[in-house]
């Protein structure tokens, strides 16, 4: 089959990409390197430098013709929409609006759409969240992947586009941006490798439900294969405060630097925590990597890199 993944040379995109090639299908990555790696781009997939908000899209679709669209290009920093809302709405839904009319027009069948679980539950009352809790996001980001799903139940019922929206939690392994306000265990990680002081914002109660990269490319794979349609958590159900993560991180990099503690950030949760039974039951999909085992595989990688 072949598959188009937007944001392939990004964090989660590209260890998609090199499984589906390794699954033998076609793939097409569409990135405009603002986030993602030239380096983290499989070689065996056909790449173009494009924005999703482009017009050169629609002519992307013409040539290549991919059956099923893997949507990971975004916006993905909470900080930064709140910072600049419609630069958040632009990019995360007027490029979905754009992906999903040229998908529409040119005879593409099914979206695989990466959402959010925390940033879409907003502050939860019920631990862990299910995909029937009530959805009141804190941030535009969090907006921003909530009017994404609306978008997709329009598409599917109106145009016959099948889709797949999974909510993830925080992944986090090898790959992932250090540099820029996403991505706390990758953060946490490079400073303490170079001996540099992480600052946690707050008091560090909050908690993550922190998802290993290998078990979120698992995920989408067992979405692909078993043709499910529907809104999916893709998390483990365990909640981990940044003070925990701290001390995993400390312990695995032989740090021996100290908690320093920073003024909270603007519109993050205090809690999150994601049920994932439903894409059990649907695919038979739940994480296989400990949160241990995830971090020292995410040291090791940021070692050698």
């Amino acid at each position: 089959m072949k598959i188009m993944v937007t944001g392939g040379a990004g964090f989660i995109g590209s260890h998609i990409v090199d499984r589906l090639i390794e699954e033998g299908h076609e793939v097409v990555v569409v990135d405009d390197l603002s986030t993602g790696k030239k380096k983290n781009i499989n070689k065996e997939a056909t790449f173009y430098k494009v924005d999703i908000l482009s017009s050169r899209l629609e002519k992307i679709f013409q040539k290549e013709r991919p059956e099923l669209i893997s949507h990971h290009a975004a916006q993905m920093d909470v900080r930064k929409s709140v910072a600049d809302p419609a630069f958040d709405a632009k990019s995360n839904i007027l490029g979905l609006i754009n992906l999903l009319e040229c998908a529409v027009k040119n005879g593409s069948r099914r979206v695989i759409f990466a959402s959010s679980g925390g940033a879409a539950y907003g502050e939860q009352n019920a631990f862990p969240a299910t995909e029937a809790h009530s959805t009141h996001p804190l941030s535009p980001y969090g907006v921003s992947k909530l009017s994404s799903e609306h978008y997709l139940y329009y598409y599917h019922k109106v145009c016959g586009l099948d889709y797949t929206a999974l909510r993830y939690g925080n992944v986090f392994g090898p790959r992932q941006d250090p540099h820029g306000e996403a991505g706390v265990v990758a953060i946490f990680t490079e400073k303490l490798l170079k001996g540099e002081q992480p600052t946690i914002n707050g008091n560090g109660m909050q908690t993550r439900d922190y998802v290993y990269v290998k078990d979120v490319v698992e995920a989408n794979m067992a979405v692909i294969n078993n043709k499910v349609n529907g809104i999916f958590n893709v998390g483990t159900g365990i909640e981990s405060t940044v003070n925990v993560l701290f001390k995993h991180l400390l312990e695995i990099t032989g740090s021996d630097l100290k908690e320093l503690h920073g003024p909270e950030k603007k519109g993050e949760q205090k809690r999150s925590c994601l049920d994932a039974k439903k894409i059990y039951n649907a695919v038979d999909w739940e994480p296989r990597v400990s949160f241990l085992e995830g971090l020292q595989n995410t040291v090791d990688y940021f070692k050698g890199s």
